[in-house]
């Protein structure tokens, strides 16, 4: 209870945290309250369509620069929300589900292998260019070509027949020729203009979902190959999705306009996105109230009661889980015992009551709820493995002794904890930071940075603990679970065991149920077991769209939609 009366007297103004990956790794969070009528599982709506009402103009922000446009390399939502809105997938998440977006139909073999994807007719690229299955085939081979170094090309790669075999390939050993074999090997075949032959290594029920995600989303060869830098600038950057990018300064903001070549034009209704650079949530929410922006992604926890007033607060389940990483590589986190010692020191109630404040669940756990298997939420259809761990300061403590002395050392070394620029995080280290000198006598400093090196510390295991978050690719565990596979491109931790990587593989080609939900419980329990990251709460959406906008949705496993976005 001292804890968290500290906390709520401290920190009680902060700003909340906004998801922004992932689908990915996530920098910035979220809210609690009315909550939005539900368009189906998976996603919500902000309210349905007024008869009278015309296409939206949306303002709206993100909490640091836009990395990249390019698909096969992104790799956070600062990338994958305008992507979303600027190419399109095979299929896409529509307010209703899961929906064919450039597909027209698909067949899928009695044993699962193989999947035949027909286009729609008379797909364009924005600029015009007629759009063709070859540049499927195209695309996804260009993520899985080694020398093209993306950090997702596992997701192709892992399913895709073929596909682990050329990504894996070094150019350095192998001829051109061996190469091109390789590449001509992937079980992905444009077999006319409008037919995509895919071969996969097993049978997989949720290829149709990861084929709407933006790994997947095709680029134009063409065009590709004309500039290597089309993606970098609004002037040469080219999609496929509802919306094309009219203007970017990247400091300041992104604006995309209706893609008048988009086959289904006759049903977008919004006809202009801004996304504007602000790394200040407090400015954002003031550029709300004032009107500048109608659109406030993660409302801070210091603006949810004005917004719950206001009727302009929008609450909606998210797929994806805020927590710590730890890297394995150097002491004393090498030391499982530390690492357990850290995360059971921490109380994550108080941190939600009184920092977050936006309806989150405790994580003692990582795969968040939202996923269902076998008809139950895998996080809460069995009560054994709901939770791993437990937050116990006397335990915490005797195991940060054993784990100290075990490593030879007196005293926990100096340590920085890491977060990306942006108040809430802030805040949540400094709630931890404190726990850990009340708990534990450890002390450690704070270190931010902007969300583009904090992306770069990841990816080269450049800290000690850092703050990140993940939401979910695709409704199924895998989403998770194949994060931490050895070597795997989003692990960042250093982390590597051998019955983890067999549980991955297995649950991969396992086609019952069942025995896939045992195989994902049996490698989480692994994950808990040897601690490589600190999971702390599992994320709510909660977004502010003032009252003259409606037709807005959100998906579980992605950011708000503008689609279908209408001003009454």
């Amino acid at each position: 209870m001292q804890t968290k009366k500290l906390l709520a007297a401290t920190l009680s103004s902060v700003m909340a945290l906004g998801v922004a990956a992932g689908c990915t790794t996530t920098s910035s969070d979220e809210g609690t309250s009315s909550t939005a009528p539900s368009a189906s599982p998976g996603a919500s709506t902000a309210a349905s369509t007024a008869p009278s009402a015309k296409g939206a103009v949306i303002n709206t922000y993100i909490n640091g620069e836009i990395p990249t446009m390019d698909p096969g390399l992104a790799k956070s939502t600062s990338s994958s929300w305008s992507l979303d809105h600027v190419f399109e997938g095979l299929f896409f998440q529509d307010k209703d589900g899961l929906v064919p977006g450039q597909a027209k139909d698909v067949k899928i073999s009695e044993d699962g292998l193989t999947y035949t994807f027909t286009l729609k007719d008379n797909l364009k690229w924005s600029n015009g260019d007629p759009l063709t299955a070859a540049d499927f085939e195209y695309s996804w081979k260009r993520v899985l070509d080694p020398a093209f170094a993306s950090e997702y090309a596992y997701q192709i790669g892992d399913y895709i027949k073929g596909g682990t075999e050329y990504n894996r390939a070094d150019p350095k050993k192998l001829s051109a020729e061996e190469m091109n074999k390789l590449r001509d090997a992937v079980g992905v075949k444009a077999t006319d203009d409008k037919t995509l032959v895919v071969n996969l290594v097993n049978p997989t029920a949720y290829f149709k979902q990861l084929v709407s995600f933006y790994t997947y989303y095709p680029v134009n060869k063409k065009v590709v190959e004309a500039n290597p830098k089309w993606a970098n600038e609004a002037a040469t950057l080219v999609g496929n999705g509802p919306f094309t990018v009219k203007e970017w300064s990247k400091d300041k903001k992104m604006v995309a306009v209706k893609n008048e070549n988009y086959y289904d034009k006759a049903k977008i209704t919004a006809t202009q996105i801004t996304w504007n650079n602000i790394t200040d949530d407090n400015t954002a929410w003031q550029m709300y109230t004032t009107g500048e922006l109608n659109v406030y992604q993660s409302v801070t926890p210091a603006a949810i009661e004005t917004a719950k007033k206001s009727g302009e607060l929008i609450v909606s389940p998210k797929l994806a889980t805020y927590f710590y990483r730890f890297n394995v590589t150097k002491p004393p986190f090498n030391n499982v015992k530390v690492r357990k010692a850290l995360t059971m020191a921490i109380q994550r109630q108080p941190i939600i009551d009184n920092i977050t404040k936006t309806g989150q669940t405790p994580a003692f756990a990582f795969v968040s709820p939202g996923i269902i298997m076998a008809g139950k939420d895998f996080r809460t259809g069995d009560a054994a493995t709901q939770t791993y761990f437990k937050e116990d300061a006397a335990e915490a403590k005797k195991l940060l002794d054993e784990g100290l002395k075990e490593l030879g050392l007196t005293a926990f070394p100096k340590t920085e904890l890491t977060y990306n620029t942006n108040e809430g995080h802030k805040k949540i280290a400094e709630a931890i930071q404190e726990m850990w000198k009340k708990n534990l006598g450890v002390e450690v400093t704070l270190g931010n940075v902007e969300s583009k090196v904090w992306t770069d510390k990841q990816s080269k295991l450049d800290y000690q603990v850092i703050r990140t978050g993940w939401i979910g690719d695709y409704l199924d565990p895998m989403t998770y679970i194949d994060m931490f596979v050895t070597g795997g491109g989003n692990n960042n931790t250093g982390w590597s065991n051998k019955q983890y990587d067999e549980l991955v593989a297995a649950a991969k080609k396992e086609q019952n149920e069942a025995k896939r939900i045992q195989q994902f419980r049996d490698a989480e329990k692994i994950l808990m077991d040897e601690m490589p990251i600190m999971p702390i709460y599992f994320y709510t959406s909660a977004n502010a769209i003032k009252k003259d906008i409606t037709g807005v949705y959100t998906p579980a496993n992605r950011e708000m939609s503008f689609r279908y976005a209408v001003t009454k």
